[in-house]
């Protein structure tokens, strides 16, 4: 019997996790992939007390933290949560079996996949979804970013460092991600940005070797390209939520109070999976650490100094 599962393993699921242990809670984390969608970032440059450092970095610090203060770890995917009487039974695809007083889900997000024709056949055959992991196949190739976010910036960055031509194709007028880092995309001067474009369909024989624009550039409705790394965004990760009865919005987000709780009472959400306004790692933080006091909260009956009451 745990006092506390967490689900997921990034911001939110670790900063849960540090301060649930604090609080002499049970603690177990149970999380398919370890550090969350962070570790694909080469270098996150917005996080507090870190001029630049890589996402796996900065996780495995995390990580680290929540173990040594007794945090316990399962790397494994959990495909269902279920009621029973007072306490909630949480499943995973490895046929584990946990018992907790209390969850906070912290699943997170999932990337959004491209859906246009051909897309689906090359998946890993010139199109990919972390720059981080394959940008390296592509030394002295063309490649197209698509996507405007903080992610796509970083993506092109990233893959300017391999490839002899970058490409970033965004739908809006202009690039939507931090200032700085668009004005670090046009001083490379093998990169180019085609805002107002959409991509319609992806073209190869064994491997993708073309991609069909809406409207035509430098009068080609064609480019000639060896790789496509795609940054449309992300969907909240929340199927389990659904499952639980737990309220989601028209996003499918979960919709928490203030103090992270959801309308299923012993649940209780945090990070990007949530209503939050803002999807970054240091709000997730935050969150997570609001869900662990008020897990702490309900379990024991008493309240922290300087929380609410």
């Amino acid at each position: 019997m745990y006092d506390v599962i967490i689900i997921g393993a990034g911001f939110a699921g670790y900063s849960a996790a540090i301060y649930c242990v604090r609080y002499n809670l049970k603690t177990l984390v149970v999380a398919k992939q370890l550090g969350g969608t962070i570790i694909n970032s080469e270098k996150v440059e917005n996080y507090p007390g870190f001029k630049a450092i890589p996402g796996f970095e900065l996780m495995q610090k995390f990580e680290e933290q929540a173990k040594e203060f007794g945090a316990e770890m399962a790397v494994d995917e959990v495909i269902g949560v279920v009621r029973e009487k007072n306490d909630f039974k949480v499943e995973t695809k490895n046929g584990k079996e946990y018992i907790a007083k209390t969850v906070i889900l912290a699943t997170g997000t999932e990337r959004r996949k491209l859906e246009v024709k051909g897309a689906k056949e090359f998946e890993g055959k010139g199109i990919h979804y972390c720059a981080t992991c394959d940008g390296a196949f592509y030394r002295n190739k063309i490649v197209v970013v698509i996507g405007g976010s903080n992610s796509a910036a970083h993506a092109a960055l990233l893959l300017s460092r391999f490839a002899k031509k970058v490409y970033v194709i965004y739908r809006g007028a202009e690039l939507r991600c931090e200032p700085v880092l668009s004005d670090q995309i046009k001083k490379i001067p093998h990169a180019e940005l085609l805002c107002g474009f959409n991509i319609t369909e992806v073209k190869g024989k064994d491997f993708l070797e073309k991609v069909v624009l809406d409207i035509p550039y430098k009068e080609h409705n064609e480019l000639v390209v060896d790789g496509l790394f795609v940054e449309i965004g992300s969907v909240p990760s929340s199927v389990i939520a659904k499952e639980l009865g737990v309220e989601l919005n028209h996003s499918n987000e979960i919709v928490v109070d203030a103090h992270c709780a959801t309308n299923v009472k012993g649940i209780f959400a945090a990070g990007d999976v949530t209503n939050t306004v803002l999807k970054q790692g240091i709000t997730a933080a935050a969150q997570g650490v609001i869900a662990a006091t008020s897990a702490y909260h309900q379990i024991t009956g008493k309240t922290t100094h300087g929380a609410w009451g």
